[in-house]
């Protein structure tokens, strides 16, 4: 039987139900101390006291916060990459805040600091910079032109926690930043983020906005950290083999896209969902701190699988592995590589799948594509040539004969393109 390779994998603690176990027993299961103490080893590890980190429900509410924070006049315009999830500007909208989209570079699927420029009005207020895929962005034009015009930065760390930029990390160039733990970001508590801020005053201020919510149920957060456990369990290779994969299988032969189902429905966040606006509970804090001890063995462990796949896959004619600069660090939230685009790139992709390599062609949005939000000012051409990628897994759960099978047949089918 082929035994397939899953494009995802989850960071998982080995000791994971006894964590959850000891919380249970303590009676800290929502609340506890680990709140404040993951809070402030996330703050240390950003150089920051822990005032300064504020955990939420979700990085994207977080990022919410931040923007009712800064308390900025309804209507001012605030300026994302093209090529982003779509919630976070959604929330922007949410907050009252009108959307404006820059365009990315496609050979690093950043945004691109002169498309940022072209688009900066006199109502401009915040830009967003989104280090995507684990690449950080290029600060120092993007401070420059912030600084220029008097702007706030707010960076997405959501796929870049542990990546640095002329040594210093991701999160410590702005006003603020927000991160992410969902089940498959490099830090994994099962869901749940973060606000990194520098300014005091304005932590406090999303502070206080978090400590004002409720609590989550226990059934809330059981049922969270089960569908992580279910997750882990069917990433497995084996149980992703006899599971999932003949899905996948199946819909390459027939064109089915069996991934919508996995989505979060595009919607209007208003008003917010109930489930964003509780508070972080204790168990999810638990495992994060334990977490954030193996985390850069983790991430060295991404770096040195795709390493491998870009020496396999070096010098194929037509294919642009992804760009890591010597100034910043990349850590391979995911490994994208762009070669043919439309039906091509379609018919490599169920080549892989059909070889038992689940490889991904678009794991983020174009949102100025989507009609959620209409009429946009945005340049987005980058952004949609670099949608066109094709995302290879190289996660840090992979066995190096693993991550060897799979660059042998990524490459075996690119070189036959």
């Amino acid at each position: 039987m082929l035994t397939a390779i899953s494009r995802y994998g989850a960071r998982v603690l080995p000791i994971t139900e006894e964590l959850v176990a000891g919380c249970k027993a303590r009676g800290e299961f929502i609340q506890g101390p680990q709140i404040a103490e993951f809070e402030a080893a996330f703050a240390a590890r950003h150089g920051l006291a822990p005032a300064h980190a504020i955990a939420a429900a979700y990085g994207r509410i977080a990022f919410y916060y931040m923007l009712k924070a800064l308390d900025l006049p309804a209507g001012s315009e605030i300026i994302f990459p093209s090529l982003t999830f779509w919630v976070v500007p959604e929330l922007a909208r949410v907050a009252g805040l009108t959307v404006v989209f820059a365009d990315v570079d496609p050979k690093t699927f950043n945004m691109d600091p002169d498309s940022v420029e072209r688009l900066i009005t006199p109502q401009t207020r915040v830009i967003v910079p989104t280090h995507l895929y684990g690449l950080p962005c290029d600060m120092d034009r993007l401070l420059a032109i912030a600084g220029r015009h008097n702007l706030t930065v707010i960076e997405d760390c959501a796929h870049a926690l542990g990546a640095t930029y002329k040594g210093k990390p991701v999160g410590t160039f702005g006003t603020g930043a927000l991160f992410s733990f969902q089940t498959l970001k490099p830090l994994n508590c099962y869901g749940g983020g973060l606000a990194l801020v520098a300014d005091p005053v304005i932590a406090a201020n999303v502070r206080r906005q978090v400590e004002a919510l409720p609590w989550p149920s226990e059934k809330r957060v059981t049922d969270r950290l089960l569908m992580g456990r279910l997750q882990r369990i069917f990433m497995k290779p084996w149980v992703f083999s006899i599971s999932l994969f003949p899905v996948l299988w199946v819909s390459a032969l027939i064109d089915a896209n069996p991934d919508v189902f996995f989505w979060e429905k595009i919607r209007s966040l208003q008003p917010l969902p109930e489930q964003y606006t509780e508070r972080f509970p204790n168990v999810q804090a638990v495992i994060g701190l334990e977490a954030l001890k193996h985390l850069d063995e983790w991430t060295s462990r991404a770096q040195a699988n795709a390493a491998h796949v870009n020496q396999t896959l070096a010098g194929i004619p037509g294919i642009q592995l992804p760009l890591a600069p010597a100034d910043r660090t990349h850590v391979y939230y995911q490994y994208c590589v762009i070669g043919p685009e439309g039906p091509k790139r379609d018919e490599l992709v169920v080549r892989c799948v059909r070889r038992g390599i689940d490889i991904e062609t678009l794991h983020v949005d174009v949102p100025p594509d989507m009609e959620l939000f209409g009429t946009v000012t945005a340049e987005a051409d980058g952004a949609r040539r670099a949608a066109q990628a094709m995302q290879i897994p190289v996660h840090s759960g992979l066995r190096r004969d693993q991550i060897d099978r799979v660059a042998r047949v990524v490459r075996s089918v690119l070189e036959d393109a």
